[in-house]
């Protein structure tokens, strides 16, 4: 059975106009990557947690604030890896500069011996559709679509 992660598509309207919370994967990997690096805030499931849990849980843990809201299933999505993202809209205005992510340890430089602490996620930010779109990971670019053909259709 492939992996499950929970996500949430947080969104806010500015002038009328969608704008996404993405995030930035902290750790050396992927200090100098940009464009088709970055994520919604999600992470993997428990094997007995509701999935909606994990991914308010996961997004607490990412950006260091509760999300609360009115929670919108938009869709699961196989990723190129195999691992499946569940994934949630829901309406909320964070300040992206305050975010405060948990942390991982893991030995760098590689077979140095040497562990280090690094932020699962290093920064994030507000994006428009078009820059959202170019930010996010290729396997999450059909949450942004779903997202917006049931706002349309609603």
């Amino acid at each position: 059975m492939p992996q499950r992660s929970a996500g949430l598509l947080i969104y806010r309207r500015t002038a009328g106009v969608f704008e996404f919370l993405l995030v930035h994967p902290g750790g050396p990997f992927w200090a100098r990557k940009d464009e088709g690096s970055w994520s919604i805030p999600k992470g993997l499931v428990d094997e007995s947690e509701d999935e909606l849990q994990a991914a308010r849980r996961e997004a607490e843990e990412e950006l260091g604030v509760a999300i609360d809201g009115d929670f919108q299933s938009i869709g699961s999505y196989k990723q190129p890896g195999g691992k499946i993202v569940i994934a949630w809209s829901v309406e909320a205005d964070i300040d992206a500069d305050a975010v405060r992510s948990n942390m991982f340890t893991m030995e760098w430089p590689p077979r140095s011996g040497t562990m280090k602490e690094f932020p699962e996620v290093d920064k994030a930010g507000w994006f428009s559709l078009p820059e959202a779109g170019l930010k996010i990971l290729q396997g999450q670019r059909a949450i942004l679509d779903d997202f917006l053909a049931r706002r349309r259709a609603d």
